[in-house]
């Protein structure tokens, strides 16, 4: 059984639902909640929750849900998940804060794929669940839309600082998604009249006065040409200070965003940027890709002809490979926490380390001086070994660090000039990774 992590979700895209109610504080929460069960359990179909969390996970059924919410419940409300384990997938969580009155009940749904809605029969279900909830229980706001383009909208902050939109929340339309849902306050800001007139797929008031909004029959089809248009109208409708022309601009700048684009890495850093490209967010992804395939990393300098290399100078070459050995250790016991291979010194945890530093930011976050002096000599030591172990390598120990080499077929390495580039910024990483530099010295091999 599979069960989403927020790593799953950016795997590909997802129907994103963020949902906001209340219910009478006063009510006895079973009693309260029981209508938004039924409503869920009528109408999920497919994705319907087979498992609840809460300090453990059970099989779905209203009594385990109940004890899931015992389990989670405190002083300040309670937090559950549900999850779908199968195609397709789902994740969700339920919110219920004990405070203000009336209490407040949120709920983030993901459906992956994003595709399942492709059919008008599934997002027709979805929509009729949502007016179900919202017809139930008084809401402040709700959307549903493709989670990529969200991102790429910058919800639910839509370019506000994270500070002014905390405190001004959902003040007024930012944007309108593929299902909206409006409470009391945003209903004010546009006038009831006029937001029953938006030109959309379907617009209906409520019976508790909310309104709902769909723009578009099919959710998965939100970048035809049609959709964008439709999307646009409702907008401009809503907010006709805005411009039809730029809304529609910046719906296709979003589209643009989202067209696949072919990877085309070099071989030698593919395992690497690979791995950077699937940690991206969906909506950001391609444009990675984009900008990885437009600046590939040069060719590794850090090496000499076997004929040049320069023979070693120090007293005791034991114990300089020793000493190598210890730094590639010392390079293990800093960072095999989050990067368990490091034990096993294979090229596959040369990868992994190119991708922790990459994640951590690493030579920004850490000061200079500690970089130099410790981070350099056990990561030149550490891929050097990694070269003996794996390409049958030969160390040629020298008093200083950055003139030792290692020599793999008719080619010496300088892993310790290699691992100095390495670490100098960001982007060094990606352009001087030991990745790249392992797999060019496995061609050059024989």
């Amino acid at each position: 059984m599979k069960f989403l992590t927020m790593k799953d979700l950016e795997t590909e895209d997802t129907l994103d639902l963020f949902w906001n109610g209340t219910f009478d504080s006063q009510m006895d929460v079973e009693r309260a909640l029981t209508p938004f069960l039924e409503t869920l359990e009528e109408y999920a179909g497919e994705w319907m929750p087979d498992f609840v969390k809460g300090k453990r996970r059970r099989r779905y059924t209203r009594a385990a849900l109940w004890k899931s919410w015992a389990e989670k419940s405190d002083k300040y409300g309670t937090l559950i998940g549900l999850n779908h384990a199968t195609p397709p997938y789902a994740a969700m969580t339920i919110d219920c804060l004990v405070q203000p009155s009336p209490r407040e009940l949120s709920v983030v749904l993901h459906v992956q794929p994003l595709t399942f809605f492709s059919k008008e029969e599934h997002c027709r279900k979805f929509v009729e669940l949502v007016r179900a909830w919202s017809s139930h229980y008084p809401v402040s706001h709700g959307t549903a839309h493709s989670g990529a383009d969200a991102q790429l909208a910058d919800a639910p902050y839509y370019g506000r600082d994270q500070q002014t939109a905390r405190r001004d929340g959902f003040d007024k339309i930012y944007e309108v998604c593929w299902l909206n849902v409006f409470g009391p306050q945003l209903i004010e800001t546009v006038g009831r009249e006029r937001m029953l007139s938006t030109p959309a797929h379907r617009v209906e008031e409520l019976p508790n006065g909310s309104i709902l909004l769909v723009t578009w029959p099919i959710a998965a089809d939100f970048t035809s040409e049609e959709s964008r248009q439709a999307q646009a109208r409702a907008l401009v409708h809503l907010r006709p200070e805005l411009d039809f022309d730029a809304v529609l601009r910046s719906l296709h700048a979003r589209d643009a965003a989202l067209v696949p684009v072919e990877p085309r890495f070099s071989p030698d850093v593919a395992p690497l940027f690979s791995r950077l490209v699937a940690h991206r967010s969906v909506a950001r992804r391609q444009r990675m890709i984009a900008e990885l395939n437009a600046h590939p990393p040069p060719e590794p300098e850090e090496w000499l002809p076997a004929h040049a290399a320069l023979p070693s100078d120090v007293p005791d070459p034991q114990a300089a490979l020793e000493h190598y050995a210890l730094l590639a250790e010392y390079m293990v016991a800093m960072r095999h926490v989050e990067v368990p291979a490091l034990f096993k010194q294979t090229p596959e945890s040369l990868t992994d380390l190119d991708f922790q530093f990459w994640f951590e930011d690493f030579p920004r976050i850490f000061e200079r001086q500690l970089i130099d002096q410790r981070a350099v000599p056990s990561v030149g030591a550490y891929l050097g070994q990694v070269l003996v172990r794996h390409l049958g390598g030969q160390w040629i120990p020298r008093k200083k660090l950055e003139e030792a080499q290692v020599r793999v077929g008719q080619r010496v390495w300088l892993p310790f000039v290699r691992a100095y580039k390495y670490l100098r910024s960001c982007q060094s990483l990606l352009d001087c990774s030991l990745t790249q530099l392992y797999r060019v010295a496995e061609r050059y091999r024989d």
